[in-house]
C-alpha cells in the first residue's frame, strides 16, 4: 500500500485517466488523427487553388469565344495559327526546332 500512497490524488482519478487515454488515442492512433487533418487541410487548400485557376481560365476562354464571334479577322487568325489554315494563293511553311541539338 506504500506504492499507492505515493501516486498523487489526481492519476488515481480513473476519469481523468481515461479521458486523457481517449484523448491521446484521438491525436495519434486513430484513423482521423491529426496528422490526417493536417493533410486533408493542404489537399482542400490545393483543390481549392486548382478551382480558382480554372475559373480563371474559364473566363478567359469565354472572352475569347466571344471575340471570335464577333470579329471575323480574329477568327481567321485563330484558324491561321492553330489549324494550320490558308488561302488558296498562299504557301504555309511551318518552322520545327530541333531539341536534340541543343542538349
Amino acid at each position: 500500500m506504500k506504492f499507492l500512497d505515493r501516486i498523487p490524488g489526481i492519476l488515481k482519478n480513473k476519469y481523468l485517466l481515461v479521458i486523457f487515454g481517449l484523448g491521446i488515442w484521438l491525436l495519434f492512433f486513430d484513423r482521423n488523427d491529426i496528422f490526417m487533418q493536417i493533410k486533408r487541410r493542404n489537399e482542400v487548400k490545393k483543390l481549392e487553388d486548382e478551382r480558382d485557376y480554372y475559373s480563371n481560365e474559364i473566363k478567359i476562354n469565354q472572352q475569347e469565344i466571344q471575340e471570335l464571334r464577333s470579329n471575323p479577322k480574329e477568327l481567321e487568325k485563330f484558324a491561321r495559327e492553330h489549324y494550320l489554315f490558308k488561302k488558296d494563293n498562299e504557301d504555309i511553311f511551318i518552322i520545327v526546332e530541333d531539341t536534340a541539338s541543343k542538349k
